[in-house]
């Protein structure tokens, strides 16, 4: 299915989340577990990460494989193209194609911090529209785009960044997923932002549960997410190294988060899981069982 059928009606609102392919024999070992919880709560999708530069392709391919065939899971493969070359990224798009993903995730992917030795192909797409406009009259997946309501973290302003995505849209993204903000403000001015450029395609939110404060920081960090007074602020009347009562904390502020922008009328909530499922469980349970979601 292609996604943007998911959201044509304008009554349903999805749960979707992210998986990454686990990066180390242990985390391995705990997948499937993760796997199979996330699989039960039956999403309406979810999409696997690839590293830039083709760092988890193999795995990126087994997860959608795993999602698809095994879970019978919509599945959306991320493809960062950064660092291939066009007869590479064909390479893997082909293998998509071939394996009947339909909805592909188009972005630029971060530049390798931790491979000294690495190097991009010389003819490798420094943007995510110029990714764009090589897949477009290649391939017929659904493609959607990336997007940041706090701007990204190495754009020249906000405003730049806005001129980005409308030309990605106007490309011919066809829906957006967007980094995650502890502020469901940001997102709504994102939401204004888009509107006054004339962007109308389906904005999902991305939420990103606390399941660390160590995780938060650093991933706050890496992307330019706002960390609010009212986190700060909860965080520290915790017992201090309580880490279950983060955790619950997490879980409680995410679900606000869902629930807020649910009742707003986003056409979906995409939950970043981290590879984790206790947090995710409990906050799909509780949106069902209230009937927010």
């Amino acid at each position: 299915m292609r996604l943007t059928e998911l959201w044509q009606d304008g009554e349903n609102q999805s749960i979707s989340f992210e998986l990454f392919p686990p990066r180390t024999p242990k985390a391995a070992d705990r997948f499937d577990t993760t796997l199979k919880a996330l699989a039960d709560l039956k999403p309406d999708f979810g999409s696997v990460t690839f590293g830039a530069g083709g760092s988890t392709k193999e795995g990126s391919y087994q997860l959608l494989d795993q999602l698809k065939n095994e879970k019978n899971l919509n599945a959306v493969g991320y493809f960062a193209g950064y660092g291939l070359g066009p007869d590479d990224i064909q390479t893997v798009l082909d293998s998509y194609r071939d394996l009947g993903i339909e909805n592909l995730l188009v972005v630029r992917g971060d530049i390798p911090r931790d491979d000294e030795g690495f190097t991009p192909h010389p003819d490798s797409f420094m943007h995510a529209s110029s990714l764009l406009e090589f897949i477009l009259p290649r391939y017929d997946f659904c493609l959607g785009v990336a997007a940041y309501p706090e701007g990204h973290i190495e754009a020249e302003s906000r405003d730049k960044d806005m001129e980005f995505l409308k030309l990605k849209v106007d490309l011919g993204a066809e829906y957006i997923i967007t980094n995650y903000t502890y502020d469901n403000r940001f997102f709504f001015d994102f939401i204004d932002r888009c509107h006054s450029l004339g962007i109308d395609i389906p904005i999902i939110p991305g939420v990103m549960p606390i399941y660390s404060e160590k995780m938060m920081s650093s991933l706050a960090r890496l992307c330019g997410a706002t960390i609010t007074d009212e986190i700060r602020h909860g965080l520290a009347e915790l017992p201090e190294g309580d880490k279950q009562a983060v955790l619950e904390f997490g879980i409680e502020f995410a679900y606000h988060q869902c629930e807020d922008l649910l009742k707003a009328g986003v056409p979906g909530v995409h939950i970043y899981t981290m590879d984790r499922y206790k947090s995710v469980t409990e906050i799909v349970n509780r949106l069902r069982k209230n009937g927010i979601l």
